[in-house]
This record gives C-alpha cells, structure tokens and sequence, in this order.
C-alpha cells in the first residue's frame, strides 16, 4: 500500500475507534451507577459550585469543589471535556436518573479537591449555582481529540510541498536523509546518548531516539533540544500526556530555556505555573488594558439593547483594540520563548495557528497514536521522535481496530522501516543488574547494560533482589482465586492483596522500621487492574502497621508508574483461575513497564500454576527463582 492508502486505511480504523468509545461512554452513562463511577474516579459528586469569572483568556469559567470521596484518584486534567448533572437520592442512583445541563465544559486547571471549568459564555451558570437538588459533574466523550486526529489525517492525505514528502518518506523504504558534519562530543553523555544526540543533528528528515527503561531518555532529548536551539531559533515540544510535557518542560527551564507552555500543567505549584502562557498572558504590561476594554465590550452588550449605529461602531472599535492588543501580547510571548511545548492535540489550539517551526520533539512518541502525531508535525520541517515500544501502548478501546493495526505507532513503524535513523541508549541508571537483565534480554535483544553505580545497588547485604511470592501451591482453603468485578473494572484478588501486604510488612521487618523512615526508602506498588489498586489502597489504610510509612508508598496501575521509579517494587498479578486465562496481561509491554519500575528491590506475588502457562511468565518465574536458589 502507498501512503495515501494507509492513511485512508488509518482514518477508517480511528472512525472505528471513534464509534466503539463513544458508545462505551453512552453505555456507561446509562448503565452505570452514580457511586461507581465516583469510585472509578469518572465523576465527583456531591460538588460545591463557587464563583464564576471571566479567566486572562476571556473565557467564563466556573470554580467546582469536590466536597466527598477526596481520596479517590481521578481522570480529570487540563483540557477534558465534562458535563455537570443533578442527581437525588443514594450514592447508588442510577446512571439514567440523572439530569444533565445542556452545555459542555472544559477543565482548565485542577489541584487538589478545586477545580476550574471554562464554559461556554450563555452557559446557565445561575441554574447550575442555585440548584436545590445535589449536582455533581463528569467526564465527557472527547469529541475535539478526535476532530482533530481527522482533520489532521485528511490535511496529510492532501498535503503536497514538506509535508507531502514527509508522508511518503514514513511510508516507504525511502532513506531519510542527514547533513554530514564532525560529529560532536558531550563529556556528560555516555556513547550512545551522545551518539543520539549527534543523530538528531545530522537527522535533515527524522529522527529516533529508543530509551529502554532508566536509560536517560529525558536527559539526551534535553540535550538534543539545546544542541538544535543553537542553530534554529525556536522548536516544537510535544507529547502525548500532560504530565510528560511537564516533566521535559521543566527539565528545559532548568537548563535557563525560556519555555513557553500552551495549556495547564498537571502539578500546580509556582515553578510549573510560571512558564504557562495563561500566567505569562496575564503578567504581560498591557494585559490591564485589554481586561478593561473586554469588560467594557459584555458590560455594553449587557446593558444596552442591540442595533442603533452607535452601538456596532463603539462595540466594533472595541473589539478591534481588544484584538490588536491581543495580537501583540501574544506576538511578544511567542518571540522570547524559545520552545514552544503542549500536547500532541493542543498542537492544534488556536494560539499555533499560522506558526511554523524547523524541528518538532515528540516525547512519549511509542505512547501516541499515528493521527495524533500528524497534528503537529504539520507545522514542522524535521520530526524527532523519542519513546519505548516495548513499554506502554496507545490506549485502543476497539479491539478489531487494534487487530487491524491502528495501536501501530508512526515511531514502530519509522524504526521498522529506517533503522538507521534509530539509536538504542544502552546504559541504564536506574537498576540493580538482576532486575535489569530480564527486561532487556526478553525485550532488547540483552543490548542494554546496567552503569557501574547501579549495577549492585541493594538495600541489605545479601537480599536477592527479585523474588516471586508463589501461592498456587497453598495448602489452605479456600484456595487463593481472583474475583470479576464488573465490565472495565476489572479484576480483584482481596487474599493476594493481603498477601501483598504481609509480604511488604516482613521486608519492612527485615530492613529494620528505624532504617525505612531515615533513609526515606520508598515504595511502588503496583497492580494492572485498577479494582485491585483501589482494594491495596484501602488496605493500606486500614492497617495501623504501615501509618508511619504512608507518605512513602504509592499504589497504582502499571500506566500510572509509566516514567517513575522506586527503591522497592510490589507487584500483586491477581489472575488466579483454574484455566490459566491472564487476559490483558498478554501484553508483555505492561509488564515490562511494571518490573523495571524498581531500583535495589522487586517482590511479585502471583499464581505461579495460571501465570506460567504462558511462556513470558514462566521464563520469568524461573530467572527468579534461579536467583532465590543461587542465594538460599
């Protein structure tokens, strides 16, 4: 197939896509109780509406508190669509009793238990603040996500000039090509994150840089991107979560690069806030200005009825120097920075319109869809992309989409084709050698090498660092066994969750209490089903044991420790079943993310019986038990 005829190929698989996720979230609207869909973190409720206001954007926007359920972790970030509903009675009422506002908002900032809606201007806002019956609000289907994904392919598909060549370069065996000069040398780089950097460079086209776990992706892309600022005057940084546009963000503002941010960051403290657009917009000399005339333009349109020539030549000579004033602040904030950087759908807000860059970034590019990818390289001349695809996916919700080929990301299928382009970094930093050779024998062709400072790091004398807690041959009954809780909720196994606990609670013992508190050892535990994290987390909780230690573990799903790191690493498997049925966890590249999370420790509790059917996880089970044997 040529291009375009994987690219129509493409669009087919996303409307699939579209259609799938979209009748999910009909469904579980309807069919979904009130009090799950709190617990799954989808919606708060009962929420403290607070003031309303016009944000530095001019846009009205809405204060919502949530007031129950405080701890429950939840999807809300920057740039989701939500709507808010009235609902009586129990925390159990039915998905179909609910009354929805006939208005859609966006989320514009989140902290904590406060969060900042924007929504539309004739929004009935005094409905909404004066309801006497309970309002809660909730998250929506993503309709601009996908426009944008569409518009973007159909934009491909037509393009002719740099972006027609780019097209048919990433689809064919095409080589990419590269200038040719000395290559450089960085002392504070090992040979392949210098070799990769110096590939980005010389890369006139593409480029690709392969970060296995813990081997310094984020520095070399850093490094890269202040290297390429050298001889272009601005770049594109894009990726596809907020929080890892946050993390290379922050890296660049402590390397002195002016950053400017389009939309919120996910942590909000002052360092994050200070190089978003919406702060430095606001802090710009004539914003006081502006806010005073676009007071004047509603306080015109409210106070005086429409028509009379009068009224369109005061409101139209308003509008014209709110606009004037809007483009020059603008013009002046996107000429001192010197990286632009946002997500790969906020490359298409309205802020970028027109602007062209030479060099786009792409972190987290094995985590992103194809689409989603075209939406800012259509704005640049060289794309540089940065990932793991032998870490986490996209999220495909249609399974015949993804059998079809729509989880292929644009950088798998740029490494398949042009090999050349691609440098592996093969020096990790993160792991103790044992927990490190697994991964990368099994994942990367045994090519990635632990560096000397790391490669014995242990917590005790002796400790093997991998153990596999193998409860499928227990004696007592009833017999371990995991439990279904419900569509897209998953799976829960309450005694291998005890288990997890009692086995953290003897290591805990073994280290000594003293030693884990002053030495501040923190732990990951973590779960591929999210009912099982929320059981852990409760359990965790309840137990009087861990109190001291609370601040110091963190338990969550395998995509929330995407990107971190922990001394000690609990992993609960849950899937105990007499047919050996594992589900999700096939996906191998979960579990690689999952076992290289930890740095001195790695504890796996799991059936053996049901894991080991397959051939990844009993390859797995005996390299740890050789290890346990060896030490014994």
């Amino acid at each position: 197939m040529n291009a375009i005829q994987e690219l129509t190929q493409q669009r087919l698989l996303l409307q699939l896509e579209y259609q799938t996720e979209k009748e999910a979230y009909r469904q579980q609207t309807e069919q979904r109780g009130l009090a799950r869909m709190v617990k799954r973190g989808d919606a708060w409720w009962p929420v403290r509406i607070g003031r309303s206001y016009y944000n530095s954007l001019n846009q009205l926007c809405v204060e919502v508190f949530r007031t129950e359920d405080t701890e429950i972790e939840h999807g809300f970030e920057y740039g989701r669509p939500v709507v808010f509903f009235k609902a009586n009675g129990a925390n159990g009422a039915n998905g179909t009793s609910f009354k929805y506002f006939n208005f859609t908002g966006t989320v514009s900032y989140v902290d904590g238990e406060r969060m900042v809606v924007s929504v539309p201007d004739n929004a009935p806002l005094i409905d909404l603040q004066g309801s006497e019956e309970q309002v809660g609000v909730q998250l929506s289907f993503d309709e601009t996500s996908y426009r944008m994904m569409f518009d973007a392919l159909e934009r491909v598909m037509r393009a002719k000039g740099r972006l027609g060549y780019l097209r048919d370069l990433f689809y064919s065996q095409q080589k990419a090509e590269t200038f040719s000069f000395a290559p450089m040398q960085f002392p504070y780089l090992n040979k392949t994150q210098e070799e990769a950097v110096n590939r980005v460079l010389w890369a006139k086209d593409v480029a690709v840089v392969h970060g296995p776990p813990g081997t310094g992706k984020t520095t070399t892309l850093v490094e890269a991107i202040y290297e390429t600022l050298r001889r272009e005057p601005q770049v594109l940084v894009c990726a596809q979560s907020n929080m890892a546009v946050d993390w290379i963000s922050e890296k660049l503002v402590d390397r002195g690069v002016p950053v400017l941010r389009i939309g919120n960051p996910t942590r909000v403290n002052d360092k994050m806030l200070s190089f978003t657009y919406e702060r430095r917009f606001e802090a710009h000399p004539d914003y006081e200005l502006l806010w005073a005339i676009r007071k004047a333009i509603r306080e015109l349109r409210a106070n005086r009825k429409r028509g009379g020539e009068a009224y369109h030549q005061k409101l139209s000579r308003l509008k014209e120097r709110a606009t004037e004033l809007e483009i020059r602040i603008n013009a002046q904030l996107f000429g001192e920075a010197r990286v632009i950087a946002c997500t790969l759908v906020g490359a298409g807000h309205r802020l970028l319109e027109g602007q062209k860059f030479g060099t786009l970034f792409i972190d987290e590019a094995a985590q992103a869809l194809e689409a989603a990818c075209w939406i800012p390289i259509r704005r640049c001349s060289r794309v540089i992309l940065a990932g793991d695809h032998c870490q986490l996916p996209p999220t495909v919700k249609s399974i015949a989409a993804l059998k079809a080929g729509l989880g292929k990301t644009l950088m798998e299928r740029i490494a398949e084709q042009k090999p050349e382009v691609v440098t592996l970094l093969k020096m990790q930093y993160r792991m103790n050698e044992e927990i490190m050779r697994f991964s990368s024998d099994w994942f990367y062709g045994n090519q990635v090498e632990s560096a000397p400072e790391v490669k014995y790091r242990s917590i005790l004398d002796l400790d093997v660092p991998m153990e596999w807690v193998d409860y499928s041959r227990c004696e007592e009954e009833p017999r371990i066994h995991e439990e279904f809780v419900g569509e897209s909720f998953g799976r829960i196994n309450r005694a291998e969750a005890e288990l997890t606990l009692q086995t953290l609670q003897e290591y805990f013992e073994k280290i000594g209490k003293t030693r884990v508190l002053n030495e501040r050892l923190d732990v990951g535990v973590i779960s591929p089903y999210r009912a099982q994290v929320q059981y852990l987390r409760s359990q965790f909780k309840k137990k009087e044991y861990f109190k001291p230690f609370r601040h110091l573990i963190t338990v969550n799903t395998v995509d929330g420790f995407q990107g971190q790191e922990r001394d000690i690493i609990v992993i609960s498997l849950v899937r105990s079943n007499d047919e050996g049925q594992i589900g999700f966890l096939r996906d191998l590249r979960r579990m690689n993310v999952a076992i290289t999370r930890a740095r001195m420790k790695l504890i796996i509790l799991g059936d053996a019986t049901t894991m080991t059917r397959h051939p990844f996880y009993r390859k797995l089970y005996e390299y740890v038990k050789a290890f346990q044997e060896l030490r014994s």
